[in-house]
């Protein structure tokens, strides 16, 4: 991203750390859950995101495949060691809801243990909100072109090329497969609890600003900033039940989901 482009994010960035500030002061813990297709973005918001916070109040997460040991352990065990303390802010690049989608497509868990997720996580999320955790949950929506327009960038310039695995390679052919996986998770797991908000992240520098605006929101934070506007851009952000309701329309018109 242009330096100039960067520098438009110093305000909010600014009021990222008034967030972190009153975390802090009234010992509340935040998570921040960034889900999405492989090259989304959401590495990229994460670093703006993060950029000039106190590193001794956040922590990012992202976990590996389980090991075997880990796979006979209760499933959110390992994401519940990472969990925050009072005054600090975990954001997971990829997080539980690995199960609902990448683990199920590519074969990683049982159709069991697929399901099993899926019936437990809202009543997870319920509690962990109950208990006074703010929870955030993002997922970050690329179209099949911009993914494989990045995925070209990776594989030809040489400074990027670290980011491309295997399992991207299989991205676009299983495009369908993700898709539907998608649907079904924000079928049954968007609650009034812990709702999910989609990023349109085509345009980075747009996904990113109003990333940092979510997260502003989730907390009433003292000394919010008042010459700025904390309003997502609605064509960026979407609700969750608004993106199911779009997805049906496409499946109405199309016979299948399109995006």
């Amino acid at each position: 991203m242009p330096a100039k482009a960067d520098h438009c994010l110093r305000p909010w960035q600014v009021e990222l750390l008034k967030l972190q500030r009153h975390l802090e002061a009234e010992d509340l813990r935040m998570i921040v859950l960034f889900e999405g297709r492989d090259a989304a973005g959401k590495g990229g918001a994460i670093r703006r995101v993060t950029r000039y916070m106190n590193e001794k109040r956040y922590r990012v997460v992202a976990l590996g495949r389980p090991t075997e040991d880990q796979r006979s352990q209760w499933y959110f065990q390992r994401y519940v060691a990472q969990f925050p303390t009072g005054g600090e802010i975990v954001l997971f690049d990829r997080s539980w809801y690995n199960r609902a989608m990448v683990e199920r497509v590519f074969g990683f868990c049982s159709q069991r243990e697929y399901q099993h997720f899926l019936r437990g996580v809202t009543g997870f999320e319920k509690d962990l909100v109950r208990q006074g955790t703010v929870l955030v949950k993002l997922y970050f929506s690329v179209t099949k072109e911009e993914q494989a327009r990045r995925f070209e960038r990776r594989l030809t310039d040489p400074l990027r090329r670290w980011k491309l695995s295997e399992i991207d390679l299989q991205a676009q052919d299983r495009w369908d497969d993700f898709t539907n996986h998608k649907y079904e998770m924000l079928v049954r797991t968007d609650i009034k609890a812990a709702p999910w908000l989609i990023v349109r992240s085509n345009d980075k520098r747009r996904a990113r600003l109003n990333t940092i605006k979510v997260i502003l929101n989730a907390v009433d934070y003292k000394e919010r900033a008042t010459d700025l506007d904390f309003r997502p851009d609605p064509l960026i952000v979407v609700p969750g039940a608004d993106e199911v309701a779009l997805m049906q329309a496409q499946r109405r018109r199309s016979g299948r989901f399109t995006g």
